[in-house]
């Protein structure tokens, strides 16, 4: 006789889905703080970039302990929608239907991929 412990599969699920919904829940608490402290780090950086831009500070920077900041002009590209890609297209072809060929073409052409997950839902 084996002295091993034999794990009922049921009994594993249901403990399995227990640390599945804990781990869940302090997820969500973390990304609840996570928010939070983003919008204040936001705030913060936009009153920082004001007053080290209408005070000239050298370099347009301030030093720290552990390093410094800086203000730079960051650059940011809007996504490549659907609706900007025909946009810009237009611009380029004249064709209508060729447009409306290539848009079609590329949405019924894109890879798509699928696998089981699970979706969380919270009683009111």
């Amino acid at each position: 006789m084996s002295s091993e412990i034999t794990i009922n599969p049921k009994s594993q699920f249901v403990e399995n889905v227990r640390k599945w919904a804990l781990i869940d829940s302090q997820l969500k608490i973390v990304n609840e703080k996570t928010r939070k402290m983003r919008s204040m780090k936001n705030e913060l950086s936009e009153k920082i970039c004001t007053y080290i831009t209408d005070n000239n500070l050298p370099d347009n920077k301030v030093k720290l302990s552990d390093g410094e900041i800086r203000v730079y002009d960051k650059k940011e590209y809007s996504p490549l929608s659907y609706s900007y890609i025909e946009k810009t297209l237009n611009n380029i072809i004249t064709n209508k239907e060729q447009v409306e060929f290539i848009i079609n073409y590329l949405k019924e052409n894109r890879e798509i991929t699928s696998s089981p997950d699970i979706k969380r839902t919270y009683n009111n």
